[in-house]
Parts: structure tokens; sequence; C-alpha cells
């Protein structure tokens, strides 16, 4: 390893171990208390009219330019598969956004439920990020920006549903993958999200986060027997951009019930807030050693040694 890449190492590890326990102190200070932009969007996913046909994948495939999937959009064979021993259905991952899983409650007709980024209202990936690679838009979109992250990947480890995915294309180019609520092509032209328009069963609806939490009430009020008296998403860790509603318990069709409703962040804001300026002053000045390294670097050779060391702590990161 030569003196540059240990320098470029070092200052990964610091900003990495450090800044992403302490430099989040003034966010903490205000955590449980932002409850999301007041005219931010949403989607109310309705589970009791979906019926499987995943034109929401093939739409997000076209809008985001992904990858055509190993298995055809029409092929719904994907409901099958299983993984970890049959306890989990697909997730999102680097080629798919967004995917549909089929769940069969006892005692009850198959459910089908769509699974992307909720962009939550106080998003834990963001918390965790020291470098601010993530925004939380004005428009409701948690969105990322690739420039600036350094492949930590303590957004994978923090989000509570599991679901930003890592791009393993390229060792020296870390990116994570997710659902950005077309924010740049769609969203932040009021136009809804690619999965919303092309659903021919009305089972996305978009609109103002807030009006959407009326739209559910007034659905669980007018059909007591079709849905669970519950809008999942609309309290679950300080409130998401996109809720549910269902027929069956949430905890038989893959959602996790057991989440608390304040924001992750809120458990440790206490802690956080005691912490000396001095040492919330560090972690920052070791992330901009590091960005500067990597961008006097650019892609030599020693930049991409650099790069594989920092790229092998993100990884022992996720593993501890």
């Amino acid at each position: 390893m030569s003196g540059i890449s240990r320098r470029r190492f070092l200052a990964a590890s610091l900003a990495g171990c450090a800044a992403t326990t302490l430099c989040g102190t003034q966010k903490a200070l205000a955590a449980g208390s932002f409850t999301g932009y007041p005219e931010g969007m949403g989607v109310l996913v309705d589970m009791t009219r979906c019926i499987g046909c995943r034109s929401c994948e093939a739409a997000c495939n076209r809008e985001q330019n992904l990858p055509a999937p190993a298995k055809p959009f029409d092929d719904l064979s994907v409901f099958d598969e299983t993984f970890h021993g049959g306890t989990q259905k697909r997730r999102p991952d680097e080629n798919a956004y967004t995917v549909v899983n089929r769940y069969e409650p006892p005692g009850g007709k198959p459910v089908y439920r769509k699974v992307q980024c909720n962009h939550c209202n106080e998003p834990a990936c963001l918390s965790s990020c020291f470098v601010n690679a993530y925004t939380k838009t004005q428009e409701g979109a948690v969105v990322y920006n690739s420039k600036i992250c350094v492949g930590c990947r303590n957004c994978m480890i923090a989000c509570p549903f599991n679901i930003p995915g890592y791009s393993y294309s390229s060792a020296f180019d870390p990116v994570v993958k997710k659902c950005i609520f077309c924010h740049e092509t769609r969203l932040k032209n009021g136009r809804p999200p690619a999965c919303v328009e092309i659903c021919p069963q009305q089972a996305l609806t978009f609109g103002k986060r807030r009006e959407l939490i009326k739209i559910a009430h007034q659905r669980i009020h007018n059909e007591p027997g079709r849905y669970v008296d519950h809008l999942y998403g609309e309290k679950e860790l300080g409130g998401t951009s996109w809720m549910y509603l269902s027929s069956a318990p949430f905890e038989q069709v893959g959602f996790d019930v057991a989440v608390q409703n304040e924001p992750i962040i809120a458990n440790v804001k206490d802690f956080l807030s005691t912490v000396p300026m001095v040492l919330a002053i560090w972690p920052a000045m070791f992330t901009g050693f590091h960005l500067l390294a990597k961008r006097r670097g650019g892609h030599g050779h020693d930049d991409d040694h650099g790069g594989d060391h920092a790229a092998s702590h993100g990884e022992e990161g996720g593993q501890s």
C-alpha cells in the first residue's frame, strides 16, 4: 500500500467510524419534530386492488433505463421465488428499483405487495450518511448523489426497510441504487411516477401526502370489511411518503409491524446532543481530506488501490 493510499484509507476509516456516530448532532436535535414537507407528495398503495400484473415493474425499468430482468415481466413464476430458506421474498436491488411479491394469508385470497423505497419523512439513510449523499426533497422524494458517496454502505445497514441496493459492477465506483420517486423526470414537474401512471387497476394513487391520508381513512371507514383498520406508513418511523392499505394483517404480507412510530434517529438524539463540539468537527475534517484526496487522485492506479481499500472497509463495517 503506497503512502497516499494509506492516507486515503485512514481518512475514510476515521470518517466512517466517527462521523457516522457524531456528525449528525444538529440533525439529531430536531429528530422527531419533522413530519415531512406540508406540500410533499406521496403514493397510496391499495393492495386490495393489485392483481400482480407487474406493469409497475416494467414501467420503472423503462423510466430508469434499467437492464432487462432475467425473467420477462409477464412471467409470474417470480412470485414463487423465495430466499434464505424461504423466509424472504424478492427485494429491490441495483437492477430493479421496485418488485411485486405475492403473499397468501391463512384463509384468505392472495395479496400482492409492491416494494420500493418508502421515502421516509426522516430517512434513516440520510441520518446515517456522514457525507450527506442523501437529500429529502420538498416534493417528498429521498434522492441520492453518487458523486458524494464514498461507498461506506451505512445507509444499507440503517434502512429499516432493507431497501438500498449496492452496485457491485465496479469496485472503484461506489453507487447505491434505489427508487428515487422518478424525481428528476416526473416528480419535480408535478407528474406521477411511471409506476403509478401505468397501473391498470388504480391500485396506486398519487397526490399530496396529507390528502392521501384522508382518502385512506375514508376507504377504511366506508368499507370496514375490506380493509384492516390501519394505514401503514402514516406514522411508522415518523411517517413515509408511500403508504399502504391491506385486506390482511400487515404482518402476514411481509411488513415489519414491530417498528416504532418515532424516527430511528430519535433514539439517539439525547446522546448526540451531549457530544462535545470538537468531536463533531473532527469527522468533518477527515471527510474533507478524504474527498479532496479522491478528487485529486482521479482514476489513476494509486486511486484505484485507495478505492479498493475503502470498499473493503465498507464491507467490514457492514458485517459488524
